[in-house]
């Protein structure tokens, strides 16, 4: 299509859109439509209900020229395998969590397409499944909360056309400004590295006997918001996971007076 956006990856212009939990071929072959027509391309499924998904004919059929973007997609069973190459993560829904993230509305996403390429971090746009939509472990995992304002007695909208509006919208907003040169800033951590640092963590909270394992409460939905507030960097989240690292180790020390501390390979 003419004016489509770059969709060169891992740049703030090339969204990756996430379906977790889909149970309905069709709405997948229709939201790899929807994403194409505004000129993205990337497409990822978490625990789908089919396995062969993308290849199931519906999805072919309701893709409807958007083959390549079906073949493309990635298939994973976990949020973090399948987008943990985002900064930034943006759950679909309406209804407000405790401990969740910001509620937003579409006016704010120019803002985030600023925010986003300033620190060179992806944004990946979540989305539930058909029925139930989004659980809470998921949407903990997100920096916010994206709404589609709706009629309030009929809010309830296909998966398909949630994807399709979400990508004009994103489209209106990576190609309302330019980017300034400026200095280079520090690479931000990845989804993936921020997660390894919250096990980290947990290990270490629990070896201090700060975290009981078996009755955590809500430390861990705490912390992992506090992290996604902070946008760490890669080097930050080094930082904090040698502090781990070295607060095992002397623990381990402390437990074994005659074992003298030793440095860890890092």
């Amino acid at each position: 299509m003419e004016g489509a956006v770059s969709s060169a990856p891992g740049g703030p212009a090339a969204p990756l859109f996430v379906l977790v939990n889909t149970s309905h071929p069709g709405n997948v072959g229709a939201a790899a439509r929807a994403i194409k027509t505004m000129g993205f391309a990337h497409l990822a499924l978490v625990a789908p209900r089919f396995a062969d998904v993308l290849q199931q004919p519906e999805a072919l059929a309701l893709a409807s020229g958007a083959d390549n973007v079906l073949r493309n997609a990635r298939q994973a069973d976990t949020l973090v395998e399948a987008a943990g190459d985002c900064g930034v993560l943006v759950a679909l829904s309406s209804r407000v969590r405790d401990f969740g993230p910001p509620l937003r509305g579409p006016d704010w996403l120019p803002e985030l397409a600023r925010d986003a390429a300033a620190q060179g971090r992806r944004v990946g746009f979540v989305f539930g499944s058909e029925r139930y939509g989004l659980d809470n472990d998921t949407v903990y995992r997100c920096d916010a909360l994206l709404s589609l304002p709706a009629y309030s007695q009929y809010a309830s909208l296909n998966l398909a056309q949630a994807v399709q509006i979400v990508a004009w919208e994103w489209r209106k907003a990576v190609g309302a400004f330019s980017l300034p040169p400026g200095p280079p800033v520090e690479a931000a951590a990845t989804q993936a590295e921020v997660q390894g640092l919250l096990e980290h963590a947990e290990q270490a909270l629990v070896a201090l006997g700060y975290l009981d394992p078996d009755a955590p409460k809500k430390l861990m939905p705490r912390l992992t918001r506090l992290a996604a507030r902070a946008a760490l960097t890669q080097q930050e989240v080094h930082i904090l996971r040698g502090i781990c690292k070295a607060g095992l180790q002397r623990m381990r020390t402390a437990e074994d007076p005659a074992d003298p501390p030793r440095r860890l390979p890092d």
